[in-house]
């Protein structure tokens, strides 16, 4: 299984479109929209992220398929990454291959994260990547319609790029 990443092509927003409406999956991320958007309005949301330069998007692929995305972004002032892989690859590793690949591409420390505090899986690919926990907050996720815990992730500046591969 050979995992890469990269730009976002016009094609894969309608792929991430159809991960995006996945129950299971939308559940775990907790934080997207309720309701799925409209698919001309998914779409016009990643045009406009997409043309952000403050936003780094990447396409993660599985033997040339595309399974989800990757990218960096500002949220409250700070660089934070995130990630949603498609339920298909889940727990095959794709995650922390992605993220790994994007933090060799992108240096930049430090890096924050976010994850629903019961997102094991999540916090478990963060913690392979040299993200660290550094603290929790309730957020409200829109998604499962509720406020949740929420864990707070930090990339240090002392963790160089080479050692998130490991």
């Amino acid at each position: 299984m050979e995992v890469a990443i990269r730009p976002v092509r016009s094609g894969d927003v309608a792929v991430f479109y159809e991960m995006e409406l996945e129950p299971e999956g939308r559940r775990m991320a907790a934080f997207a929209p309720r309701e799925p958007l409209p698919r001309p309005a998914f779409q016009s949301r990643w045009d406009a992220l997409l043309h952000r330069p403050d936003v780094v998007q990447r396409t993660i692929t599985v033997d040339g398929e595309v399974a989800g995305h990757v990218g960096r972004f500002e949220m409250f002032g700070k660089p934070t990454v995130a990630y949603w892989v498609a339920r298909t690859y889940w727990g095959r590793g794709v995650a922390t291959a992605a993220l790994a690949a994007f933090l060799e591409e992108h240096r930049e420390r430090p890096l924050y994260a976010r994850a629903a505090a019961d997102n094991v899986a999540s916090a478990r690919v963060l913690r392979a990547s040299g993200f660290r926990p550094y603290g929790r907050e309730r957020a409200v996720a829109d998604a499962r319609g509720e406020e949740i815990d929420e864990v707070l992730f930090l990339l240090p500046p002392s963790v160089p790029a080479a050692a998130t591969t490991a």
